[in-house]
């Protein structure tokens, strides 16, 4: 990548400018970010951004994208749309220049290639990039207890008529319900494997592991990535689901001051869509051994 684009990827990523940037970043911040895309780079002191753009010149393409893509994560900005949407777009101002473009799919952010256009005799139009629920999951896939399907399948399209009606905070709470649904589901049918996991809860005396009916939705999706019913990108954006699902309790609403709308449910609902593609595998993987 051109040197420029490099400086400003520094710059984004050390965050100073926060009406232009999501998120501002401390030089040990610096290195947890560096960290978590497996770049051994940690913060010496100096100047944060001609250290940030030094450490980035020194990265081969395939990490160099690793980082952009970490950029574009919603799990980064805690799932606030407003710095979700405005990470993507000002990456994407970036990487014009490269041919460069990062779009969500699913729940993941991917980078492709692009022919820019620069028609300077035309005005710039805004271009809105939503992040769209997925179709409805084949919850029979899955196997799990008879009529437990129909019951997901009837509030997904409840979920659906609550975004309608703009009632999103109720939308969140029944997608919330269905990724419990559908890990406690798995756990039934899967239960030696549940029961064996170094996450699973145990009692006070430690002595066995809890009741399915006493673990929290946290404890189910720790457990599903830990023998792999999930990956650990869902896993961390599940996570996120349950802290919006945690918002059916008024107290811990007006605590963290949060009210989801259309674009908090539209990040919500690939994470139902994407545990449930992964379960999905791994139970035709089970069948097939």
């Amino acid at each position: 990548m051109d040197t420029s684009t490099l400086e400003q990827i520094a710059e984004f990523i050390c965050g100073d400018d926060k009406a232009k940037y999501p998120k501002y970043r401390t030089g040990s911040e610096l290195t947890r970010f560096f960290q978590s895309v497996s770049v051994d780079a940690k913060h010496d002191g100096s100047a944060r951004k001609w250290w940030t753009q030094s450490v980035l010149s020194k990265l081969n393409e395939n990490k160099l994208i690793d980082v952009i893509l970490r950029l574009a994560l919603p799990h980064e900005y805690k799932g606030e749309k407003d710095q979700i949407s405005l990470a993507i777009s000002t990456l994407n101002k970036i990487l014009k220049l490269e041919s460069l473009e990062v779009i969500i799919e699913g729940v993941s952010p991917k980078l492709k290639k692009i022919t820019p256009n620069f028609d300077f005799n035309k005005p710039e139009t805004k271009e809105e990039r939503e992040l769209k629920s997925l179709p409805q999951p084949d919850f029979s896939l899955l196997g799990l207890t008879v009529g437990i399907d129909e019951i997901l399948k009837g509030r997904w399209e409840e979920a659906q008529r609550c975004v309608d009606a703009k009632a999103f905070l109720s939308a969140i709470i029944i997608m919330g319900s269905m990724l419990e649904g559908l890990l406690l589901g798995i756990m039934q049918k899967y239960q030696k494997e549940a029961n064996q996991a170094l996450s699973a809860p145990k009692n006070k005396e430690a002595t066995s592991v809890k009741r399915f009916q006493d673990w929290t939705l946290s404890d189910m999706i720790n457990v599903a990535h830990e023998v792999g019913w999930i990956d650990k990108d869902v896993k961390e954006f599940s996570h996120a689901l349950r802290e919006f699902r945690n918002l059916i309790h008024p107290y811990q609403q007006m605590t963290l001051q949060t009210f989801p709308d259309e674009d908090t449910c539209n990040i919500s609902w690939p994470v139902v869509q994407a545990t449930c593609n992964d379960l999905a595998s791994y139970v035709k993987k089970k069948n097939t051994e």
